[in-house]
């Protein structure tokens, strides 16, 4: 049986905002109880649209604005690490997604209940799953289930990025290599392959891998090319006669994923490799009007995105977007994940004063 969601209380301010929804637990398949909170508290805006899709749920303002701008955050978080309740010190909010990216969020759900006349019209997307693959991304959903509700001219994600713009994205890509070998008895291992002892060579290969750095737009994106599991073995006492070795590539957004696999596949000529997961980059798009008119307004200095984000499926609905939110995103999926008060108050301030 589900909990009944907690009310929210979008009158506090943002980072009480933020504790309130750190507190409710949201690992990425258990969003309901926060949506239902999240869609109760908007649903009470009169002058909100919201629509509830699954665990998504979209408010939107109808004032006849000339231009139409997305701000969207996930309500997932990754795995509990010992890091709820929430807790708080002289500067930082302390718990489970406060940096990724309930801060974010939370300043969201303040400016959607109390901006009820911004200068653009607004919609407001706060969706499910994006911690996980990219299969059950809600905003993977809405893009294709629903892409009416994405249309605008402009989109900001909540990230965490320093109260400041990041730029474009990575894209990512996940991919199995394995090698084979032949069982055998571990004590008359001449008479079999390890398949463990083949991978050897594949390890090697990303040892000796020198990413790139591209320069792209004056932003300098940084690839890179890593073992994230290694898995084989049968029994303590028998030769593995195959092993997998699961790398993810990190690749900058001037590469599509029909090249970056390409890249990979070159890099281990002679093995069997095989796609399991893949997601485009986003080009950083600043020379677009209204992207260059929001980075001029929240303080000029953009800085590349190094991991992927939901900026990539905006870009793919041609819809230019960049990342903007409280929080550092080298402390996400930390145990110790935290997000300062100033950084809260910092994006809301200069979210409001650009659409005010």
């Amino acid at each position: 049986m589900t909990a009944a969601a907690p009310d929210l209380d979008l009158t506090v301010d943002a980072v009480r905002l933020t504790q309130q929804l750190v507190d409710i637990g949201s690992v990425s398949g258990e969003e309901q109880v926060i949506a239902d909170a999240v869609e109760r508290a908007l649903a009470a805006q009169p002058h909100l649209e919201v629509i509830r899709d699954g665990d998504n749920v979209v408010a939107r303002t109808h004032l006849g604005r000339a231009e139409r701008v997305v701000i969207a955050g996930h309500l997932d978080t990754v795995p509990l690490n010992d890091n709820l309740p929430s807790r708080r010190d002289e500067t930082h909010l302390h718990g489970l997604g406060s940096c990724d990216m309930k801060g974010g969020v939370a300043v969201a759900l303040r400016t959607a209940a109390t901006l009820p006349e911004p200068n653009r019209d607004v919609t407001y997307v706060f969706y499910a799953c994006e911690e996980v693959e990219e299969v059950r991304n809600g905003l993977r959903h809405l893009a294709r289930e629903r892409p009416e509700l994405l249309a605008a001219d402009f989109a900001i994600l909540m990230e965490p990025s320093n109260a400041g713009v990041e730029a474009g994205c990575q894209g990512t890509m996940r991919v199995d290599i394995v090698t084979r070998g032949e069982r055998a008895h571990s004590a008359r291992s001449w008479m079999g392959v390890n398949a463990i002892h083949g991978a050897a060579e594949v390890l090697a290969r990303l040892n000796a891998y020198e990413p790139r750095r591209p320069v792209i737009d004056g932003l300098e994106y940084r690839e890179g090319l890593n073992a994230v599991f290694v898995s084989g073995g049968v029994a303590g006492n028998v030769l593995p006669d195959e092993c997998r070795v699961s790398v993810n590539y990190r690749f900058a957004p001037d590469r599509s994923p029909e090249e970056a696999e390409a890249h990979v596949r070159e890099v281990f000529a002679g093995y069997d490799v095989t796609v399991t997961d893949s997601a485009p980059g986003a080009l950083p798009g600043l020379s677009v009007p209204a992207a260059a008119a929001f980075v001029e307004a929240v303080g000029g200095e953009v800085a590349p995105k190094f991991g992927w984000t939901d900026v990539s499926r905006f870009s793919a609905l041609g819809v230019p977007a960049v990342n903007f939110g409280p929080g550092d995103p080298l402390l996400a999926h930390k145990q110790d994940e935290r997000v300062p008060y100033a950084d809260i108050e910092l994006t809301e301030s200069r979210l409001r004063a650009w659409l005010s």
